[in-house]
């Protein structure tokens, strides 16, 4: 059960209360008391105890916080992630290195993919209520990661089964080729295996 006295409680109960909160700005403000509470129960579980709790199970003790901010669709988020004094822990809920959340970065690939410039997408990004917006050099990186991973799935291997029947067809889709957008045809190949 949902400790009463926590943020995400407290938010829950003024948006009850008072109608006129439920905007936007609220969810944003959920969204980090959420997100900021399980951070905070993951770092009570490594450290073996909670903050300024005594016990013999402590392996550690905390050492202040760093800022970390989040894009997510509902605007940016301040979260604050804590310092041990020995070792080192970030929350398994966040990616390293990393400052857009997933459903933002699967917009940003969609677009990419689509053909939007990199400026426009952080024209997008903007609209969808991240103020700062993001860097051509972030789109940039999020597209290498995506390339990355089409040249892995191009490259596998497909000998671990028989395929009796192929379909093979073409379509002609606009890609993206040395800087332009042409016209060009794109194979579909579909293997059916005999199970």
């Amino acid at each position: 059960m949902a400790d009463p006295n926590s943020a995400v409680s407290t938010l829950i109960n003024q948006v009850l209360t008072d109608p006129d909160l439920a905007h936007s700005d609220v969810f944003r403000q959920m969204l980090q008391a959420g997100l900021q509470d399980l951070i905070e129960a993951e770092a009570t579980a490594t450290i073996g105890a909670a903050r300024y709790e005594r016990s013999e199970d402590r392996s550690t003790r905390r050492n202040g916080s760093r800022k970390k901010t989040l894009a997510t669709p509902s605007g940016e988020v301040d979260l604050a992630i804590p310092k041990l004094r020995k070792g080192s822990f970030f929350p398994s809920l966040l990616n390293p290195r990393r400052r857009v959340d997933k459903a933002l970065y699967a917009v940003i690939c969609q677009a990419w993919i689509d053909g939007v410039s990199t400026r426009k997408v952080d024209d997008l990004v903007r609209a969808l209520g991240n103020e700062s917006g993001i860097s051509r050099s972030t789109v940039s990186r999020i597209c290498a990661d995506i390339d990355e991973a089409v040249a892995e799935f191009l490259a596998r291997r497909l000998d671990h089964t028989w395929f009796p029947y192929l379909f093979v067809d073409a379509t002609y889709v606009d890609v993206r080729h040395r800087g332009r957008v042409v016209s060009q045809a794109v194979a579909v190949v579909t293997g059916v295996s005999s199970q």
